[in-house]
């Protein structure tokens, strides 16, 4: 008999956290509680960020919430190591990066053939559901594919700098990498050194993967709206601020909307 695709390990994908180790309904612990860093990302981007948020608030709520969304799939999915939790997982995963592109993706680099931001939604809409159904053909090989559209993003991220002067905004850049760096480290090891983590009893890279990821996007996700504001915000200019201040030894980017001209 096969097993319920909502049955306790019934997904494609083990991690190398021992299962029911520390919990008896919890399958891996600490992949688990370390999404907590989603549910705190969610509301600090909507805090700081809340001028750009009273200019658009549409995509920033709603990127938001789909980050929050991860959370609680990726919460889901290590509790139970489903079939379901699994899809559940990468689905928003790839929905949220989806949504993220279709309204932030700048229009300088529309393909030829797409004229509006409406026909770009569409394109966007289009890939992402038929992205969605083959998403069941292999699930194990999803979070690869989801991996890689991260170098398009360091790719778009670099070409962007190459027009802005604003040392900030380049710092902002470099921390957003280190981080990211960081984090696929630690996905790639649980993924292909577990024997070696499981050897000196260390299986937990990848809820290092979720603390680090979260750190990234906390710098990536300012990166974007200051490049927003430049493109679709003209009669603002955006400025790069840090909480609680400049000068604390551990900050957080945040955007700060001046009415002038563009610098970037």
């Amino acid at each position: 008999m096969m097993p319920s695709i909502f049955s306790y390990q019934s997904a494609e994908v083990d991690w190398c956290e021992g299962n029911f180790e520390r919990s008896q309904i919890i399958a891996e612990y600490y992949n688990t509680i370390s999404n907590v860093s989603f549910f705190i990302l969610s509301p600090v981007l909507l805090y700081l960020n809340r001028q750009y948020r009273q200019q658009r608030a549409l995509p920033l709520y709603f990127v938001s919430g789909l980050l929050l969304c991860v959370g609680v799939f990726s919460t889901y999915f290590h509790m139970t190591l489903s079939y379901v939790g699994q899809l559940l997982d990468e689905l928003s995963i790839l929905w949220t990066l989806a949504v993220s592109y279709a309204i932030w993706y700048p229009r300088v680099y529309f393909p030829r053939c797409i004229k509006s931001r409406k026909h770009f939604f569409w394109l966007s809409g289009i890939t992402t559901v038929i992205s969605t159904f083959m998403s069941f053909i292999k699930p194990a090989f999803n979070a690869y594919a989801l991996n890689c559209i991260a170098f398009h993003l360091l790719y778009l991220t670099r070409r962007e700098l190459k027009k802005c002067n604003d040392k900030r905004v380049h710092q902002m850049a470099k921390v957003m990498v280190m981080w990211w760096v960081l984090a696929i480290g630690s996905w790639i090891s649980d993924r292909w050194l577990c024997g070696l983590w499981q050897a000196i009893n260390f299986p937990y890279f990848h809820s290092f993967w979720h603390v680090l990821i979260a750190m990234s996007l906390l710098y990536c996700c300012p990166l974007v709206i200051y490049f927003d504001v430049n493109y679709e915000m003209p009669k603002f200019k955006p400025k790069i601020g840090y909480w609680p201040s400049d000068s604390s030894p551990v900050v957080v980017p945040y955007i700060i909307l001046e009415e002038a001209h563009k610098q970037c």
